[in-house]
């Protein structure tokens, strides 16, 4: 079977794993899915669920009635690896208007929605010269408005990475004003000009690098019953659970986890988490710009 997979092209891999997409979530699928998917042709649909009743007849039977391949109680997928993340992301996705209805996967969608997020002003012509900048390890200048000052300015930066903190776009780069590594949110950049050399090393921004991990666990002040709920929606083991961060993202991870704050300062059933391991991790200092 693996030498099989490895003999398949990607496209056809592809299609093969939406077949199973659709078993696993929806128990069954026919070539007309594969057909809207992939915009491929009758013959060539036929052809892929055939090649994939000869590498695991056992996952599906054909009902004549539904004019479907339906999923086998034997069902055990060899292409993909289900994953509620994947299919709740593609919900969020057709929710935040990132992809299509069309576009999913999903083939019945059902009743959703997701509470709004601000729309972020980033420029596709920006994040396009900056993204050239990191691929070409040169420095750009920007006139970027920071909430620090007033007005803004011009500075000259040298981006190696881009980072997302669960709400923003940043840059990482070295700021040739400060001379440091630093965060620039990619929508205050309101202008670029000019392109040089990089000179900085992005292996020495230590925070990029530097991993760290925040251990949680349950508020104290909880009932069992309640620390039980809570270790369930974090997938914590032994009333915690390990969440691996870049320490450039520490102050950014414990703000959205709502952990930048004394815990006693919130009821336990808002606070609902603590951070058990806050005196090893040290100060979150406020990296960005």
């Amino acid at each position: 079977m693996d030498s099989e997979r490895m003999d398949l092209r990607w496209g056809v891999e592809r299609r093969l794993e939406f077949i199973e997409f659709r078993l696993f979530w929806e128990g069954h699928v026919n070539r007309g899915d594969l057909m809207e998917a992939f915009g491929v042709s009758v013959n060539q649909a036929s052809n892929d669920l055939n090649r994939y009743i000869g590498m695991a007849s056992a996952n599906m039977t054909y009902d004549k009635s539904a004019r479907a391949y339906v999923r086998d109680p034997a069902f055990s997928p060899v292409f993909l690896k289900p994953d509620a993340s994947r299919y709740l992301a593609q919900l969020r996705s057709v929710a935040d208007g990132i992809l299509e209805r069309t576009d999913a996967w999903i083939g019945q969608l059902p009743e959703f929605d997701a509470a709004p997020t601000p729309v972020r002003g980033v420029d596709a012509k920006t994040l396009r010269t900056v993204v050239a900048a990191i691929r070409r390890e040169e420095a750009i200048e920007i006139k970027y408005q920071s909430l620090s000052r007033p007005e803004p300015r011009w500075r000259w930066i040298e981006p190696h990475a881009v980072g997302f903190d669960g709400f923003r776009w940043h840059i990482r780069a070295f700021c040739g004003t400060d001379k440091s590594f630093k965060d620039f949110v990619l929508s205050r950049i309101l202008e670029t000009r000019g392109t040089k050399l990089r000179t900085s090393n992005p292996a020495t921004d230590a925070d990029w690098h530097e991993h760290v991990v925040l251990e949680i666990g349950p508020h104290p002040e909880l009932s069992e019953t309640q620390k039980k709920v809570i270790a369930l929606d974090y997938g914590m083991r032994i009333g915690k659970a390990k969440i691996k961060v870049r320490r450039a993202f520490l102050y950014y991870a414990l703000k959205r986890l709502g952990l930048d704050t004394d815990p006693a300062a919130r009821q336990p059933q808002d606070q609902q988490i603590v951070l058990l391991n806050g005196a090893e991790l040290g100060t979150a200092t406020k990296a960005e710009t």
